[in-house]
């Protein structure tokens, strides 16, 4: 009887770690998506830039596509929402000049 509970133990353990890993290659698939959208954004938003002439710079205004999208990968998703919200209202500013 002991024996037949830790198989059935080891077989749950088994389908616990299965299902967790795949939430876990979801989780990564989403987050790499919505980085994908976040490092388009912020390129455009740098073509938007250098289009108006606003002059704006430094490490959230570039065009290497890669950086954009490393920084994301490693930030909460408030840190590169602000991030893409704070560059829109930059341009707003600029494009009413």
């Amino acid at each position: 009887m002991e024996i037949i509970k830790v198989l059935s133990t080891r077989k749950a353990l088994i389908v616990v770690a299965a299902v967790a890993g795949q939430l876990g290659l979801v989780a990564s698939a989403q987050a790499q998506g919505t980085c994908q959208w976040y490092a388009a954004t912020a390129l455009k938003q740098q073509q938007d830039n250098e289009r108006l002439k606003c002059g704006f710079d430094g490490i959230a205004w570039h065009a290497d596509l890669g950086r954009h999208l490393q920084w994301c990968k490693g930030v909460a998703p408030d840190e590169w929402k602000s991030a893409a919200q704070e560059r829109d209202q930059q341009l707003a500013q600029c494009a009413k000049r």
